[in-house]
């Protein structure tokens, strides 16, 4: 692996959605999440971080180094077990976890490395805070949570089939551009995980294309428009990220019609009011 981060980044990320339920809310019949009070969209930092797992276990697949720990169908334990063969080392639930154990998980779950896990189940491999947070992303403008009908001609069982159509429901909205803001602490890196530069490229590749191989009807059309990354000069930055990330400014330039497409947004990042130390990236 190539070596440890040494910079401190802050990243804005702006995605958008089409007739779609970026984050449904199971607490509300997965329609889209939102804001009660301001009725603006939110979809959360673990579905965020969803998509990213998705995309580094679809683009490095079997390459040592680079498994997930948290996706479908795993089961933790047995995670945790990995570290315990190969170090050779036998479970017992009274015993402090060895700090081997946590270094073997770091090392080979690329998800452990960025953004970390509690591993203290009866198999016990420590926990580890990671470098790589995301906030929960929030849509620029309120948005219109739909309910569609939808009918369909097939039917389950064979008592079903005199009734013909059945009916069924989609939950959408028409359109949202949202804001996600993200923090990677190099001190962190080099502190727990060992997240690496080549850990990172990934990372912000997973940012740009994890909604590419993520499509499906209930999501609509989702893409990622802008990645913006601030680079401190040092490991534990020059500035607060929140100064960085008011220099990215979202505005509406369309009318009094509700936004339908990104075209209805401008997007200016303030380049001439970049503190000295931070260096602007923009990577889409």
């Amino acid at each position: 692996m190539s070596e440890i981060i040494k910079n401190r980044y802050e990243f804005v990320l702006l995605f958008d959605v089409e007739n779609g339920n970026p984050n449904g809310d199971p607490d509300m019949g997965n329609m889209p999440r939102i804001d009660p009070q301001t009725g603006c969209g939110i979809v959360t930092d673990v579905c965020l971080k969803r998509k990213i797992r998705d995309y580094v276990d679809l683009v490095r697949e079997d390459v040592p180094g680079y498994e997930i720990y948290v996706k479908s169908g795993a089961v933790l334990n047995q995670q945790h077990q990995k570290a315990y063969d190969n170090l050779g080392i036998k479970k017992d639930s009274k015993k402090p976890k060895d700090s081997d154990l946590t270094k073997f998980m770091c090392q080979n779950f690329f998800d452990i490395r960025a953004f970390g896990a509690v591993m203290t189940t009866e198999v016990n491999c420590g926990q580890v805070r990671g470098p790589v947070q995301i906030n929960f992303s929030r849509s620029l403008d309120p948005v219109f949570q739909q309910e569609i009908t939808v009918t369909r001609c097939a039917v389950t069982k064979d008592k079903d089939a005199e009734k013909g159509q059945t009916m069924g429901k989609k939950q959408i909205i028409p359109y949202g551009l949202y804001r996600a803001e993200g923090y990677i602490s190099a001190n962190l890196a080099r502190k727990t995980t060992g997240f690496t530069e080549d850990d990172l490229e990934l990372l912000w590749d997973s940012l740009v294309n994890m909604f590419e191989h993520d499509h499906s009807a209930a999501r609509g059309k989702m893409s990622a428009r802008k990645l913006i990354v601030f680079k401190h000069e040092s490991e534990l930055g020059c500035c607060q990220s929140h100064v960085l990330f008011d220099k990215v400014k979202v505005e509406r330039v369309s009318g009094d019609l509700p936004p339908r497409s990104f075209g209805d947004y401008d997007v200016t990042v303030l380049k001439d009011e970049i503190p000295s130390g931070v260096t602007l990236i923009e990577k889409l």
